[in-house]
């Protein structure tokens, strides 16, 4: 079971704001903040109330990837024989991507400092990151002779194109936010003091929007990733038909033909 503080949960109407919460181990990866992770992925997507996600961090590091002295000390999911590590990152932390990946609501990722290794792959599940000034990013696993075992192979790539993937993958280079921003990493740098209040002013514009088309427009961007074009006009057909039976697409479209602000109930 995850720790109950490894990640804070409030809400701000249908946003939740979730803090990464171990400022001691800069937010490190170990097993309790990966069951803590998946379970709040798996706690957003159950709550149709909950239209988009803001991931933000303690202390002066976003994340720092995974714990550096658990693998010293041949501890955690660093414990154990080849197969049974194997073992543990298929059920420990590997299955963070795929809850990230698998969650139809949006997540808004504030990047408040270092953004290293695992905790880099784990702003690149996030679907928008913003960064803060003195936050710094890198794929840095070849530095300890590692690999990416949380995804980051087939993350980075998509985010940043192929080449930028291998720079960043084969150098362990650390880049800046302005870097970041430059290659499509961060859609926007601010100052550290404004970081969550940017990050949730792209949220409430998000959640202005009628619930199914928040989730719905995500599937369809996702799903983009992975089909051709026709498999994609498919599944945007099927879509379109779901919402097209809403409540919401009525009142979106009586607002616009009557000249006035329209008001979504999720139904």
């Amino acid at each position: 079971m995850p720790a109950d503080d490894a990640i804070l949960f409030e809400r701000e109407g249908r946003i939740a704001i979730a803090t990464l919460n171990r400022p001691a181990t800069r937010n490190a990866i170990d097993a309790e903040m990966a069951d803590a992770l998946v379970a709040l992925c798996q706690r957003v997507d159950g709550d149709l109330d909950v239209g988009c996600v803001v991931l933000a961090s303690n202390g002066p590091a976003f994340c720092a990837g995974g714990n550096v002295k658990e693998m010293y000390a041949r501890t955690g999911m660093f414990s154990g024989s080849a197969a049974e590590m194997r073992r543990a990152f298929r059920s420990g932390i590997q299955r963070v991507p795929l809850a990230f990946r698998a969650l139809e609501v949006p997540v808004v990722a504030a990047v408040g400092g270092p953004a290293v290794g695992a905790g880099f792959d784990l702003a690149l599940m996030c679907d928008i990151r913003i960064a803060a000034a003195e936050a710094t990013f890198a794929e840095s696993f070849i530095r300890l002779g590692l690999v990416s075992g949380d995804g980051g192979a087939w993350l980075l790539q998509r985010v940043a194109g192929i080449s930028r993937a291998y720079q960043m993958t084969l150098t362990g280079e650390v880049i800046s936010a302005s870097q970041a921003e430059q290659w499509g990493i961060v859609s926007a740098v601010h100052p550290a003091g404004r970081l969550l209040a940017e990050a949730l002013a792209i949220a409430r514009k998000i959640v202005a929007h009628p619930p199914h088309s928040i989730r719905l427009n995500k599937r369809l961007l996702r799903d983009a990733e992975q089909s051709n074009l026709a498999q994609n006009l498919e599944l945007a057909a099927a879509l379109q038909a779901i919402v097209l039976h809403t409540d919401d697409l009525r009142e979106g479209v009586a607002a616009v033909v009557e000249k006035r602000a329209a008001t979504f109930t999720g139904h």
